[in-house]
């Protein structure tokens, strides 16, 4: 028996922007079976670092965290699945059946000649952003040519972003829209403590440093803002250090509203 010539992947979307295709299903299955992101980026053959970070996106973008990752790298323990992500599971393993028996149909039906792919094209987004957090617009303030909107991330988490008051409309950002906000790590300043500073940054962020990696000459620290919501900066190692921004240090992350992103499906 041959293979049938269209096949078909899923993307998981909730509430149509946070995505979760076959490579992180895999993941997410072997964190089940394994009880840790390290025993589980074995079984899919990923650097713990890549494990890692395909389990932030994978919380930024839900609701509810789908994992609790354990702080202190790969020896950090145990990284237990939620009931958010067995539910991700269970709804996949539904899907990927009905999935099946839909493109067995598709397949049969044709027979003139006629590409699928430019159809199928799109349905998923990548992005060089560092971080992609999911959240609902819950204010938008309209001025002469900018807006300025503000999206809730998690409870007691909020982003705000200025784009231009055209693009607010088109991308039809209201109160109670979905929308991602897209920020590099590269835009993310960092401070020592958890008390709010005076600066010119819109968005001042607390939170505990959860992961550092140091490279010859840059850092990459991860601050966990709330449970299962991350902000990644890159600095220079010999900002890291002098900060000394070690795993458990609590932290301020700056992010100036006009390198804020605003993406919508």
């Amino acid at each position: 028996m041959t293979d049938p010539a269209l096949h078909a992947t899923i993307l998981l979307a909730k509430d149509q922007t946070g995505r979760v295709g076959a490579d992180r299903i895999a993941l997410l299955r072997a964190i089940r079976d394994g009880g840790s992101i390290t025993s589980a980026a074995k079984v899919v053959g990923l650097s713990y670092k890549a494990a890692w970070d395909a389990v932030q996106v994978m919380n930024n973008l839900f609701d509810r965290p789908l994992v609790l990752p354990a702080a202190g790298g790969k020896d950090g323990g145990a990284s237990p699945i939620t009931e958010a992500g067995i539910a991700v599971l269970d709804g996949y393993a539904v899907a990927e059946t009905e999935l099946a028996s839909a493109m067995a149909r598709i397949e049969a039906s044709v027979s003139n000649g006629l590409s699928l792919k430019p159809l199928l094209w799109g349905i998923g987004m990548k992005t060089s952003a560092r971080n992609v957090l999911r959240g609902t617009v819950s204010q938008v303030t309209p001025g002469t040519i900018d807006a300025e909107v503000t999206l809730a991330v998690a409870e007691g988490v909020e982003i705000v972003a200025t784009i231009t008051r055209g693009s607010a409309e088109d991308l039809g950002l209201v109160p109670g829209a979905i929308a991602l906000a897209l920020i590099k790590s590269s835009f993310v300043i960092l401070a020592r403590g958890d008390e709010s500073l005076r600066t010119s940054a819109r968005n001042t962020l607390a939170g505990t440093v959860i992961a550092r990696e140091d490279g010859a000459i840059s850092s990459e620290v991860t601050l966990e803002l709330t449970l299962g919501k991350t902000l990644t900066a890159t600095l220079t190692k010999e900002s890291a250090d002098a900060l000394d921004l070690q795993i458990g240090t609590r932290a301020l992350a700056l992010v100036k509203a006009s390198h804020v992103i605003l993406a919508v499906e």
